[in-house]
């Protein structure tokens, strides 16, 4: 199925049709003139016979190159002689050569890597973004379009990840040596003492101003033969021994008891890498608590209340988010203007990607030409195509003409003097 060429700029063409008009028609008119000075000096001797000789080749010439130019687009005179009307009959010649001809030219790898490199896109990418203007319109754009994105996510979309794409490879992924290797660096590092401290501060807390609750909780399990004044004197006693216990582990940094879970975290650690009993149970878990219903829920419900801060703070132009985006993209401009060897990085990085991109989608790119002239009506391109060069090949009629009158004086003056 052939489509038709699309027209950008109507008037354009029109200033190309009155330019290729105007050209036909002086090639027309030297044309006609060889023709008149030809019969004016018909069968004349002398320099007059010179005359005749240059207007007969002048005309020979015009004609040849007529045909010629004329051959490219169309049937001469409608007559269909071979070997012309070439552009609407092999349009599709044309379109493979054009592209192989893009390929073996524009589209190879020293070509690309070099234009890139002498266009220094670190450098102008640098001076660009050091102006805070350019940053800043960087930066709303980019943060108008994240915030646009943001807005459409589903929930459905976010719950259809998780259980279908995070969940089951997270099922499929060993989680025990992660967590042991884990475990055992807090414990290594000390990392978790604060979390110790702030469970036990917590703990402390929460006996001294809950004793009431305290009592009653363990009352509940005291037997029930037991006098209430005897519980009551070992409940109390209880409490105030943990309450003790606690403000002793809270003072002595390096207390049995500390000590003790530093020893049973390290177990467990040991545990998770290298018993297969402990990495069983472990994984075990992982199954249950992933394959527990309110997973997905408490993880939308964490994405949403991400998603509505991020949106916020995006929305806010002059707010701290952008505001520090704005910083952050300058710093980045500057430092490209500063610092010649991270220029040259970016370069290097640039041209390596473009040329990449060409190599892997190049093919691609070029075939473009091809299917595009492919699919266009053979007798418009040759018009469009002729509107394009038309007016330049009209040179190739008048030169025809003043060369032909030259060679044919030439050729006269020759057979005169032999």
């Amino acid at each position: 199925m052939s489509l038709p060429m699309m027209t950008p700029e109507p008037a354009l063409d029109a200033e190309r049709r009155k330019a290729l008009r105007r050209m036909r028609s002086l090639a027309v008119g030297l044309l006609l003139l060889a023709a008149t000075v030809y019969l004016l000096t018909l069968d004349q001797d002398g320099f007059l016979g010179f005359v005749n000789a240059g207007a007969e080749a002048s005309m020979v010439g015009a004609i040849a190159d007529w045909f010629a130019v004329v051959a490219l687009f169309k049937h001469p005179l409608g007559i269909p002689v071979p070997h012309t009307a070439l552009v609407p009959k092999r349009k599709e010649m044309f379109g493979r050569g054009l592209e192989e001809f893009v390929n073996e030219n524009f589209l190879q790898e020293d070509v690309i890597r070099t234009r890139v490199l002498g266009a220094e896109p670190a450098c102008k990418a640098g001076d660009w973004l050091a102006r805070e203007e350019n940053a800043r319109r960087l930066v709303v754009e980019a943060s108008e379009l994240l915030r646009m994105g943001l807005e459409r996510i589903r929930d459905e979309d976010v719950a259809d990840l998780i259980n279908t794409a995070l969940v089951p490879r997270f099922l499929e992924e060993p989680i025990s040596p992660l967590a042991g290797s884990l475990l055992h660096e807090i414990v290594e590092d000390g990392a978790h003492a604060n979390f110790v401290d702030m469970l036990i501060d917590e703990a402390h807390r929460w006996l001294t101003g809950n004793e009431a609750t305290f009592y009653d909780v363990v009352a509940e399990r005291a037997p029930w033969w037991a006098p209430e004044a005897l519980n009551e004197r070992v409940i109390h006693r209880l409490h105030a021994e943990i309450v003790v216990w606690l403000e002793d582990i809270r003072r002595e940094p390096y207390h049995r008891s500390r000590l003790a879970l530093d020893k049973l975290l390290k177990e467990l650690a040991d545990g998770l890498l290298h018993d297969p009993d402990t990495i069983d149970r472990m994984e075990r878990f992982k199954e249950r608590f992933l394959g527990h219903p309110q997973v997905s829920a408490t993880f939308i419900s964490l994405w949403n209340a991400l998603r509505r801060a991020t949106i916020e703070a995006l929305q806010e132009t002059d707010g701290e988010l952008v505001k520090r985006a704005v910083a952050e993209v300058i710093t980045f401009g500057e430092r490209l203007q500063s610092d010649p060897a991270m220029r040259t990085r970016i370069d290097e990085r640039v041209a390596s990607l473009s040329v990449f991109l060409i190599n892997r989608y190049g093919s691609e790119l070029t075939s473009v030409i091809t299917h595009t002239i492919d699919q266009w009506d053979g007798k418009e391109a040759s018009r469009k195509i002729e509107l394009q060069v038309g007016k330049d090949l009209q040179f190739i009629r008048i030169n025809g003409t003043i060369v032909g009158g030259l060679v044919g004086l030439i050729i006269h003056a020759v057979a005169v003097l032999s």
